[in-house]
């Protein structure tokens, strides 16, 4: 286990922070933090948010380091949620432990979101040997071994209402690339004073400046990537297996791959995570009794998969998959090839677009297609319409609750109950702005520069309603997206790829199968190509089962290497 202890080359010591209203309870953690610790970090003691507030402030202006802080939860003036908050502001890379009682267990829950906690601990912690000491040495592990330079942020210049700046801040923060949003639309001029001095004009945005200060008008995804820090390349060009897609399945398959042995390389479109990884929370995934967001969950396997030696290509469009002898090759769009023993599809399915009328053309200009969560705070005390009444949907209405002052779930059936687990339908009635329509579809919106109208019309009585909205996020249906499969691999109906037992009909194998064995459970009509997650015929849409099926392929693919 990697050391607790700061790097000694340093002038002072790092602090650790702990703060609690009670006296006797401050002394206390003070006391136990001192014995455990006081030889290699500073214990400072607070009574108060505003009291620990200026400690940081102080330290931050003494250059030194905070490499913990412990906040209670309940406070007066301040709770230990808001001080946490305000202190990632001074010390973003500190670990954040809540102390909290039995009865706040919903606070921490709260806190994993809104401070991104570390951990939290249940009062009383006696004896710390096994309940305080044990928590403290891990994180501290962590902070002592991370890179804690300044983060240098990438600046994006653009327009509220333009798609492509739109698409180029989700790019962003789906990649975890930190960034600082300037608008233009604002009465800020800070925005057009560094549109300015980057040299373009409002013609060319949206404008990234990268953190060397190089800016790029209108960047292309792949440049994006590049300027950024992100692999676009493979390090070599022939691999055991090749992993196409980084949601649930893909991570899962990546992360079993690469802890085996296997040469694992995971190509991504856009960004790891797929749906799952834009979802605000999601609390029926075995481990998080609290929750977790896809982002968080995203962020764990894909350091995990790293740090199993997995590459991990951002940006790469597979286009073609063919077998060429023994080996599986696939091609990008850019005319480049990949080779490996085996592929693994993991490509999960996309949204379907919403066909009504004047959408089309406002899409990412007020409509959205998945939760975007850089666009909450923009929707502050406005209207948000979402469309779907599956979990995506439910775990969206949750988030957007918080930044808007009323948001409408628009369901074509007439319940939630069919499409929606039972968990949220109950979370739903707890905000008390989240308004759910039944029986309702959208058939048509408009508006200039954004959106600006819906029509919604109730499909038992017909009756339509024009209602004034620029934001409407939709979660229908599930695309596979598999057309450049055709031919190549068998697929349903509905472009879902087949595998294992549906390939074989009446005893009969899949036609140009040439082993003497049938396919395995998840291997598709061409051999030692496999195929994992909700891009499976008949698969379960589920984070745990798409993962399950990721780690169940790599097994597959030893006995298909073996033979």
């Amino acid at each position: 286990m990697t050391s607790a202890l700061p790097d000694t080359s340093r002038s002072t010591r790092p602090s650790i922070l702990t703060v609690d209203d009670d006296p006797s309870v401050s002394r206390a953690v003070a006391r136990d933090l001192r014995r455990q610790y006081g030889e290699s970090y500073r214990i400072v003691r607070a009574e108060s948010g505003a009291q620990a507030l200026e400690a940081l402030r102080e330290i931050k202006l003494r250059g030194e380091e905070v490499a913990a802080l412990l906040a209670d939860y309940r406070m007066p003036q301040m709770s230990g949620i808001e001080f946490l908050e305000e202190a990632m502001d001074l010390f973003p890379v500190a670990k954040r432990v809540l102390l909290t009682a039995y009865a706040d267990t919903d606070a921490a829950i709260q806190a994993i979101n809104v401070v991104d906690l570390d951990h939290y601990l249940l009062k009383p912690w006696d004896p710390p040997e096994e309940k305080l000491y044990p928590v403290l040495d891990e994180l501290l592990a962590s902070w002592a071994a991370a890179d804690r330079q300044p983060v240098r942020q990438t600046k994006v210049i653009g327009h509220r209402w333009s798609a492509r700046s739109y698409e180029v801040r989700d790019f962003l923060a789906r990649n975890a690339v930190p960034f600082r949003w300037y608008e233009l639309d604002d009465t800020d001029c800070e925005a057009k004073r560094l549109l300015a001095a980057s040299g373009h004009g409002e013609a060319d945005i949206p404008v990234v400046v990268t953190p060397d200060g190089a800016p790029l008008a209108c960047p292309s995804d792949a440049e994006l990537a590049a300027s950024v820090g992100l692999t676009t390349t493979p390090s070599t060009d022939f691999y055991d297996l090749i992993v196409i897609g980084a949601g649930p399945a893909g991570l899962g398959a990546a992360v079993y791959g690469g802890s085996e042995g296997l040469r694992t390389v995971l190509v991504e479109r856009l960004a790891a995570g797929g749906q799952a990884g834009t979802s605000s929370r999601i609390e029926n995934y075995l481990g998080f009794p609290d929750g977790v967001s896809g982002e968080q969950l995203t962020e764990r396997a894909r350091r995990q998969a790293q740090k199993f030696n997995v590459e991990m290509l951002t940006t790469r469009q597979v286009v073609s998959l063919e077998a060429r002898g023994s080996a599986r090759v696939v091609r990008f769009d850019d005319g480049t090839e990949l080779s490996a023993h085996t592929v693994i599809l993991a490509t999960g399915v996309s949204y379907r677009s919403l066909q009504a009328p004047g959408l089309g053309e406002l899409t990412g200009r007020g409509v959205y297609y998945g939760a975007s969560t850089t666009e909450g705070p923009n929707c502050k005390d406005q209207d948000v319409y979402l469309v779907g009444g599956a979990n995506s949907a439910g775990q969206a209405a949750m988030y957007f609750s918080r930044h808007a002052k009323r948001v409408v779930l628009v369901v074509r059936g007439d319940s939630l109950e069919n499409s929606m687990s039972r968990y949220l339908i109950d979370q739903l009635t707890g905000p008390g702005n989240i308004e759910v329509m039944t029986c309702t579809e959208v058939i048509g919106g408009a508006g200039d520069a954004h959106l600006e109208t819906l029509t919604l019309r109730h499909n038992k009585t017909g009756e339509s309603t024009t209602v004034p909205a620029s934001w409407l996020f939709a979660f229908i249906g599930a695309a596979p997206r598999t057309d450049w499969l055709d031919g190549i691999v068998a697929r349903d109906e509905n472009g879902f790829v087949l595998a294992g037992p549906d390939l074989v009909t009446e005893g009969a194998l899949p036609a140009g199968w040439q082993l003497e064995r049938p396919p395995y459970h998840l291997e598709t009509s061409l051999p030692g190509v496999f195929v994992a997650g909700d891009v499976r015929a008949d698969s379960v849409k589920r984070v745990a089962s798409a993962v399950g099926e990721g780690a169940m392929a790599v097994t597959l693919v030893h006995r298909y290497l073996e033979r």
